[in-house]
């Protein structure tokens, strides 16, 4: 008898019904009554004696889900639920599967968000914000965290050390010497991010795509890439040593290439209890080099946006053991500087506080401009203070009391 009974809701006219109430039912929302149709002649008789109509419904008609949950239970004995899962398949819930999807695409922006690359280089939140508003890749949550990371994992490794960009990709992503091409998703993705980093319009040319590689020291010269440095005395008797210690000795600043410094690497040592104080602009270190001369201390200027060879001898300086502190300008630009460089090297923040730039701008209230503001990550209420006064602090501003730090290790 039960089988008679299941048959006659397996009728071929009834389908569209089950068709339909399925649809309604997988939508996870609450459901009171469904319309099917348009149902031909044969489909209106078969709803009509399955829900004990009178009279033939209409071509479109709504059926109400409590009249169907009886005559369902009086046929069959099973709810509507239960005999549509029969009948057409497993029920979904598309609203769950949507709030699910919802919730990954969140989890998915506020891990790129949070992640250390982005948070160190404040600047990066807007390349953060332009990877959100271009949604996911092929829809997938994945494939874009995918993407994404490898994205940060170069950003991170980033300046490179004038490697050609198959071979810096080939290190950094699994052996893929093409996964840096001109035109890849993720070359774009990292290009836009370095020219969120450097402050400029993301290149629209394949000269300016080769040009900011190069910037962040993908097939950097090693001639052409290079930092000056006066008062480092290291130890040993190898090329940089005898360089950086003649030109010391005589109260010159020594200009030094990428290929110098990787000379050193076996032949190079520093005194860990000598500090190295670094500054963004040369005109600091010639003030110092006419004031100390051959007292000068250990002093390296990055030249503004520190090159592969800035951040070489840094790092390599910080593996000896020196101590790095920072010093650059107080506007926009010079604390992204500052910020990328206290992700890059070990360098801890010299006289760049909240307090020193009030401190500094007391003594010179009338800068220009300090233009786009990001966070500074050692002093949250830097960029706040800056943005009140809307007053940037050059570095020569302050010149005579980063001498006076210098003089104590002078004598």
């Amino acid at each position: 008898m039960s089988g008679t009974r299941n048959s006659a809701l397996r009728r071929p006219e009834l389908r569209p019904l089950w068709l339909a109430v399925h649809d309604r039912l997988s939508s996870g929302r609450p459901v009171s009554r469904v319309r099917i149709g348009p149902l031909d002649d044969d489909q209106r008789a078969a709803l009509a004696d399955l829900l004990g109509l009178d009279r033939l419904p209409d071509a479109r008609p709504f059926v109400t889900l409590t009249r169907l949950e009886e005559a369902v239970a009086e046929i069959d004995g099973r709810t509507v639920r239960e005999v549509v899962a029969d009948l057409v398949g497993p029920l979904d819930d598309r609203a769950a599967e949507r709030q699910r999807a919802q919730d990954e695409r969140a989890a998915l922006w506020a891990w790129l968000s949070a992640h250390e690359t982005v948070r160190s280089q404040p600047q990066l939140a807007d390349w953060a914000a332009y990877c959100r508003n271009g949604g996911l890749v092929d829809s997938s949550v994945t494939r874009t965290r995918d993407l994404l990371a490898s994205a940060l994992a170069v950003l991170a490794a980033l300046p490179a050390e004038g490697e050609p960009l198959p071979v810096f990709a080939a290190r950094l992503l699994h052996g893929d010497s093409h996964a840096l091409d001109d035109g890849t998703r993720l070359s774009t993705l990292v290009l836009r991010a370095l020219s969120t980093i450097y402050g400029i319009d993301a290149p629209d040319s394949a000269q300016q795509r080769r040009t900011l590689w190069a910037r962040a020291g993908i097939a950097d010269d090693e001639l052409s890439a290079t930092i000056l440095a006066a008062g480092l005395r290291p130890l040993g008797d190898g090329l940089l040593s005898r360089i950086t210690g003649l030109c010391a000795d005589s109260g010159h600043a020594a200009s030094l290439t990428l290929a110098q410094l990787r000379s050193a690497a076996g032949d190079f040592g520093f005194p860990a209890t000598v500090p190295v104080h670094i500054t963004e602009n040369p005109s600091v270190l010639a003030l110092a080099l006419r004031r100390f001369g051959p007292r000068c201390p250990p002093l390296v200027c990055t030249s503004g946006w520190p090159n592969s060879a800035v951040i070489h001898l840094l790092r390599l300086l910080a593996d000896h053991g020196a101590a790095l502190r920072y010093h650059g300008d107080f506007d926009g630009e010079g604390v992204r500087i500052a910020a990328y460089i206290l992700d890059k090297t070990p360098a801890t923040p010299w006289r760049m506080t909240t307090e020193d730039y009030r401190t500094a701008l007391a003594r010179a209230p009338h800068g220009p401009p300090p233009g786009r503001l990001t966070e500074a990550p050692w002093d949250p209420a830097l960029t706040p203070a800056m943005t009140e006064h809307g007053t940037s602090v050059l570095e020569e501003m302050v010149a005579d009391s980063l001498l006076g730090d210098l003089a104590a290790l002078a004598e």
